[in-house]
This record gives structure tokens, C-alpha cells and sequence, in this order.
């Protein structure tokens, strides 16, 4: 039986618009039945001397394992061309898990939900576009919920999503 995920996109990097395009092609098959989140331009987060984001959510399914999924988006990233860097850097394209059913992994390779998530308004923005409803299994709250305390400032709609 497919398991629901919800996974972020960003790039900062290159072309960011055509980066997000290739990383939703790239999903598939593994990853199917996606629905977009219109995509926002947002300023940098954790190291501010870069250039802003574009940033987009997809809901969708997966055949895959917690783990298997974090192997195949971080093979992706690869294959899309992204190197190593700072944390929190630029970089051409990123490819995060924030929820995968209403699970709780918290390991050293892997912690689901995303972590800081409700802090993060450029990922809650896109997400509250989709699944507002979604209730955070750790926090007890809704994505609007968390979206209502969370900074968005300077984030701005950029274009409607589109999964390819």
C-alpha cells in the first residue's frame, strides 16, 4: 500500500525554476501521484549572504521506505548536479522529506517530521497551499495553525506549480 509524503523543494542556484522542473521529473516512477504547491521566491534561512530561494511543496506517494525515499531524493540532488556546501548554503537544488504518513523517525541519519519545521515559513507557505489540515504528529497542530505563527516576510508567490 503507497505511503502519503510531503516533500520540499528548493533551489537558489542556476536556473531555479527549470532545477525545481528536473527534480519533480526525476522523482518518478518511485514517486507518483504528486500534487505542487505553487512556488514562492523566499529569502535565504541560516546563512542570509546568498541569493533567494525558489521554493515549492509536493504531496505524493511512495512505494519506498522512510530511508529507501532519503536514498533516492539524495541520489537525485546528485545526479541534478548539487555539491557539497555550507550548511544552509546555496545550492542548485534540495530535496527534503517533511512528513512520510504520520510517522515519527527520529535517528541520526533521519528525522521525521522535518525538524524546525513550524519555524520555517517558506516551507509552511507552499505546504498550507495543499494541506492545510495536516496535522503535525509530533505538535498536535495544523499546517495553518503553524503557518499563523511563523515569519513570512519577504517570501512572495512566484508561479503556479506544476508536477510535470
Amino acid at each position: 500500500m503507497p505511503h502519503t509524503v510531503f516533500l520540499a523543494l528548493g533551489s537558489n542556484l542556476g536556473d531555479c525554476l527549470a532545477n525545481l522542473q528536473a527534480a519533480i521529473a526525476a522523482l518518478k516512477p518511485e514517486i507518483f501521484n504528486l500534487v505542487c504547491s505553487p512556488i514562492y521566491e523566499t529569502p535565504p534561512w541560516g546563512y542570509l549572504d546568498q541569493p533567494k530561494f525558489l521554493n515549492q511543496v509536493i504531496q505524493a506517494e511512495t512505494d519506498l521506505q522512510p530511508v529507501d525515499l532519503l536514498s533516492h531524493l539524495k541520489q537525485n540532488e546528485t545526479r541534478l548536479g548539487r555539491q557539497p556546501g555550507i550548511q544552509y548554503g546555496p545550492r542548485l537544488i534540495d530535496l527534503d522529506i517533511l512528513f512520510f504518513d504520520d510517522l515519527i523517525i527520529d535517528s541520526p541519519r533521519l528525522t521525521i517530521p522535518h525538524p524546525r519545521l513550524e519555524g520555517r515559513g517558506f516551507v509552511l507557505l507552499p505546504l498550507a497551499q495543499i494541506a492545510p489540515d495536516l496535522r503535525h504528529p509530533v505538535l498536535g497542530i495544523t499546517i495553518r495553525e503553524m503557518l499563523a505563527g511563523a515569519n513570512i516576510d519577504g517570501i512572495s508567490w512566484y508561479s503556479p506549480g506544476e508536477c510535470g
